[in-house]
């Protein structure tokens, strides 16, 4: 079991910034993790990433310092277990909605006597059946991160309760989920959204373990700094190449290159599509 770099520097109160990898090249996770970025953020919620590819990419990190963390989908406790198995540091759970589904989590994520996760040793956490059982559970257990993930106004009127599960170590508002349940859609900066930080920091601070959230910048990481913020998540890999290639097509449009521009026609199409349903 690799020691945690998120888990280090939230247990000294420092910042871990984590970046989302969404492409399936392992270069791609070899070449953020020797960049030394505290975490990866491997989203198997809303992506089709098969267990096997996943550790192949967990294999490909396991070259630098980064972390894993990991999101199966709501439920997936049976994929939660083998993620950590391949070796991810770290559970995001999505969509949790009370403290009950909480101590699942933790349940699923954790030894005995802190959980009920079964064992197998034989795997990169136990280093292939190399580490004796006692030490690795215990540290196991000590390394693995559980971030929980607030979703709803529902999942939000219980993150008090939420935030004291023995065993969760980070509360993370999901501002895309939580803002359409919320009928403002990617309003970010509206009150609810306000409300909703506002809420998840008091919480995580009187529970006295961490919360954080996804950043679009460095400013308005800093403001989630300034609110007690230590889990932020910056980032996804196919903006990056998007923006780059948008780049590249309006530095040569000028020359004379022309482009068909699909992706434009589409938007215009989906607009006029919901303008007519509105």
């Amino acid at each position: 079991m690799r020691p945690s770099r998120i888990k280090s520097k939230l247990r000294r109160n420092q910042p871990a910034l984590v970046v989302t990898l969404h492409l399936l090249d392992p270069s791609i996770y070899e070449l953020a993790s020797l960049l030394g970025f505290d975490g990866i953020w491997m989203d198997l919620e809303h992506h089709s990433t098969s267990l096997e590819t996943a550790a192949h990419l967990m294999r490909a990190a396991r070259v630098g310092s980064s972390d894993i963390v990991a999101r199966p989908a709501k439920g997936e406790f049976m994929r939660m277990a083998r993620l950590l198995e391949a070796g991810a540091q770290a559970i995001m759970y999505p969509r949790c909605e009370s403290a009950e589904e909480a101590a699942d989590v933790v349940r699923w994520a954790k030894f005995a006597p802190q959980g009920h996760r079964g064992i197998d040793g034989a795997n990169p956490d136990g280093l292939y059946c190399s580490i004796p059982t006692g030490p690795y559970i215990r540290r196991a257990n000590h390394e693995t991160a559980v971030v929980i993930q607030i979703e709803s106004p529902a999942a939000l009127e219980e993150v008090e309760k939420i935030a004291s599960v023995p065993g969760v170590d980070v509360l993370m508002l999901g501002p895309g989920d939580f803002s359409v349940l919320a009928g403002v859609p990617f309003s970010f900066e509206s009150k609810v959204i306000r409300g909703a930080i506002d809420r998840i920091a008091a919480a995580a601070a009187a529970a006295g373990i961490h919360w954080g959230t996804t950043s679009p910048g460095p400013e308005h990481s800093g403001m989630l700094i300034e609110k007690g913020a230590r889990f932020i998540c910056h980032g996804a890999d196919i903006l990056m190449v998007k923006k780059g290639l948008e780049t590249i097509r309006d530095l040569y449009a000028p020359l004379g290159f022309t482009f068909e521009d699909r992706i434009a026609q589409m938007i215009a199409d989906t607009n006029a599509a919901a303008e007519a349903l509105a």
